[in-house]
C-alpha cells in the first residue's frame, strides 16, 4: 500500500471521527464509563495508543456500542495493530452492516496486512486481500458516489494481481491475475469519472495495463 492511498485512508477517517465525535460529546457528559471518556478525549487528541488503552479497559462493558469499538478500532489502526483493528471494525459491523466507514477500515487494515505481513502464507494473503475487496463492494454499495471506495478496492485488486500474477509463487494464475487488473483499471477509471484530472490516478490506469499485459 502506497503513502498516499494511506493518507487517503486516515483523511477519511479524521472526517469519519469528527462526525462520530459530535455524537459521543453529546452523550459524554451522561456516559458511565469513565475509560470510554479518557480513551475519546486521548483519540480527539491524537493520542492513540492511551486512546487503545482506555478503550480497551472499557470492554467488555462496552462491547456492545458500535461507537466505542469504532474509536477502538480506529485507535489500533493508528497504531499499526492491523490484525486487531480488522477484528474490531468486524464487531462494528456485525453491529451495523450499513456502516461504510467500518467496512472501509476493516477493509484497509486487511489490505495492509496481506500487504506488510512477513510471516503469512501466500494462500493466507490472498484470502486477506479477497475480503478485503468483498468489503469495500460492500461499502460500495451503500454509498456508491464515494470516491475512495472504488480506488481503495483498485489498490486491493492490483495487489491480488502481484501476488497470484508473480510466476513460481505457490499460487500463481494468470487468468485469475488478469481478472485482479482488469477490476484495478475498471474501478481506476471510476475514479477519473468523479475527477478526471487525477494524474496520479492516469497513472496508475496505465501501470496497471503494464503490468495485466506483460503477465507470463
Amino acid at each position: 500500500m502506497n503513502l498516499k492511498s494511506l493518507k487517503l485512508g486516515l483523511f477519511t477517517g479524521v472526517f469519519a471521527l469528527v462526525a462520530l465525535s459530535a455524537n459521543a460529546q453529546q452523550k459524554q457528559a451522561e456516559h458511565s464509563n469513565a475509560n470510554v471518556r479518557m480513551g475519546q478525549k486521548a483519540l480527539l487528541d491524537g493520542d492513540f495508543k492511551n486512546a487503545e488503552s482506555y478503550l480497551t479497559k472499557a470492554l467488555p462493558e462496552e462491547g456492545k456500542d458500535p461507537d466505542v469499538l469504532y474509536m477502538l478500532g480506529y485507535s489500533q489502526f493508528q497504531n499499526g495493530d492491523y490484525k486487531k483493528s480488522a477484528e474490531t471494525f468486524g464487531k462494528v459491523v456485525a453491529l451495523n452492516p450499513k456502516n461504510a466507514n467500518a467496512l472501509y477500515f476493516k477493509a484497509k487494515a486487511n489490505n495492509t496486512l496481506a500487504i506488510q505481513a512477513n510471516r503469512v502464507s501466500a494462500a493466507n494473503k490472498e484470502q486477506l486481500l479477497r475480503v478485503a475487496i468483498e468489503d469495500y463492494s460492500k461499502a460500495i454499495a451503500i454509498t456508491p458516489t464515494d470516491s475512495k471506495f472504488y480506488q481503495n478496492r483498485a489498490i486491493a485488486n492490483r495487489d491480488l494481481g502481484i501476488l497470484i500474477g508473480t510466476a513460481g509463487t505457490p499460487n500463481y494464475n494468470k487468468a485469475m491475475a488478469t481478472d485482479a487488473y482488469n477490476n484495478a483499471i475498471k474501478d481506476y477509471e471510476k475514479v477519473l469519472s468523479f475527477d478526471s484530472s487525477k494524474k496520479d490516478i492516469q497513472t496508475e490506469v496505465k501501470k496497471a495495463k503494464v503490468y495485466r499485459d506483460n503477465l507470463k
